[in-house]
């Protein structure tokens, strides 16, 4: 078997398990956008090998599947990122709510002191 059919199966199972945890509720639609993308892209490239085969001589790669592992490996870099960027959003949703909290608390508690 091909190292270019064997991307192409992965890329399928991937593009499928993608699809499948949208339908079922597991993965949100908007989150499911770049998976999506990055799998039709990568399937073009693994389906097609003289579109790899001319991007390789361009880039200058000597093993053209190489690229389709390039590209995996820099989407997943992206999705590393794009993450982090949203793990730090909550960060800071999650800090600023905390003291929201804190400051109704004592709001609260100074009320029930007075009353009493």
């Amino acid at each position: 078997m091909s190292i270019i059919w064997l991307s192409l199966f992965i890329v399928v199972g991937i593009f499928i398990f993608v699809i499948e945890s949208v339908r079922r509720g597991i993965l949100e639609t908007k989150y499911s956008i770049l998976w999506i993308i990055t799998c039709v892209c990568l399937g073009i490239l693994s389906s097609n090998e003289a579109i790899i085969n001319k991007l390789a001589h361009w880039l200058g790669v000597y093993y053209a599947p190489s690229l389709l592992f390039l590209f995996g490996l820099l989407f997943l870099l992206f999705m590393v990122f794009d993450l982090t960027r949203r793990v730090s959003k909550l960060n800071h949703q999650l800090v600023s709510l905390a003291q929201e909290y804190a400051l109704l608390k004592q709001k609260y508690e100074n009320e029930g002191s007075k009353k009493s």
